[in-house]
């Protein structure tokens, strides 16, 4: 089956723009090439398109939500600096059994995650501060719990 027609069946009557999910697994694409997804489908989430004969992803359409990229078994071999600019937030991409020979070919990945982890530093600074904060507090409770017990022991064996 191609793959424009599995996108119709995996839509169930459903617009593009409310699916999360997309499954294209082991149907094939014309040319190596994503036929039929477009950016109608603002909302998808995970993607999978596992074993479809996908050489490139020039067509990748901008999928700003997508979180999850499944494109094991093709034969990519190259271009994925795409997916730094097509899905800024994926945070999952299995790319296993294609046809990448080198580390060169991933580097454009490496520089998106060392962006995403820039913007993120912050927020995990402030979070660190704040555990530190609550430690803070939680000691010293305990040492006015510990002096309060001390004062305790003291007035009893004056009584």
């Amino acid at each position: 089956m191609e793959m424009k027609k599995r996108i119709n069946l995996e839509l169930r009557n459903r617009a593009p723009e409310e699916v999360t999910e997309l499954v294209l697994d082991n149907c094939l694409c014309v040319n190596g090439e994503i036929e039929g997804l477009n950016d109608t489908f603002k909302e998808l989430e995970f993607l999978s398109m596992a074993n479809v004969e996908l050489s490139s992803l020039a067509r990748l359409p901008s999928l700003n939500k997508l979180r999850k990229l499944e494109l094991s078994d093709n034969i990519i071999s190259g271009g994925l600096e795409v997916l730094a600019e097509k899905c800024p937030n994926l945070t999952y991409l299995n790319l296993s059994g294609n046809k990448i020979k080198d580390l060169s070919t991933v580097e454009a990945l490496m520089e998106m995650k060392m962006m995403k982890m820039k913007r993120k530093m912050k927020l995990v600074h402030l979070k660190d501060m704040r555990k530190r904060r609550k430690r803070r507090k939680m000691r010293m409770k305990m040492k006015q719990a510990q002096n309060w017990e001390r004062e305790k022991r003291k007035w009893a064996s004056h009584i």
